[in-house]
């Protein structure tokens, strides 16, 4: 009697074990592992330079990070065009490198220097993985932007 119970217990741990082995084996006998992740988009190297002809102060707004949707984007530009004052000049530019996964609908970069008669000829350069695809200069401000929108 003891035998039988043994042998019954040894044929229940058995079923046991190849189902557990049957739920780990997917379909046509593949091993069901989750499927990869898809992979990340590429990001591109993106920089920017803003500099003048004159000694001057600036306020430059520039895009660092691609917004999630147009939505987002439209609803607070300003949470994804961050501001900074700096002095630039012909022997002083600003530089400043980010990652964009979209730089042609994401990248933007423009100085201006106020109000004032001065016209310090302000000039920004957008280059986008080594490569500049735009320039522009001004005498009181500049846009450098290759989006279509």
């Amino acid at each position: 009697m003891r035998q039988r119970r043994v042998r019954r217990v040894a044929g229940l741990a058995l079923v046991s074990a190849t189902a557990s082995a049957l739920t780990a084996v997917g379909p046509a006998g593949s091993a069901a592992a989750e499927d990869p992740p898809p992979p990340a988009p590429a990001m591109h190297s993106v920089k920017y330079t803003v500099f003048a002809e004159q000694p001057t102060k600036v306020d430059i707004y520039y895009r660092d990070l691609d917004p999630p949707t147009w939505a987002d984007y439209s609803h607070n530009p300003y949470v994804y065009s961050p501001k900074v004052e700096v002095h630039v000049g012909p022997d002083e530019q600003w530089n400043l490198d980010v990652w964009l996964k979209n730089p042609d609908e994401w990248a933007m970069v423009t100085a201006t220097s106020g109000p004032g008669q001065a016209t310090p000829n302000i000039h920004c350069v957008l280059a986008v993985d080594g490569v500049v695809v735009k320039t522009h200069q001004g005498p009181k401000g500049a846009l450098c932007s290759i989006r279509h929108w």
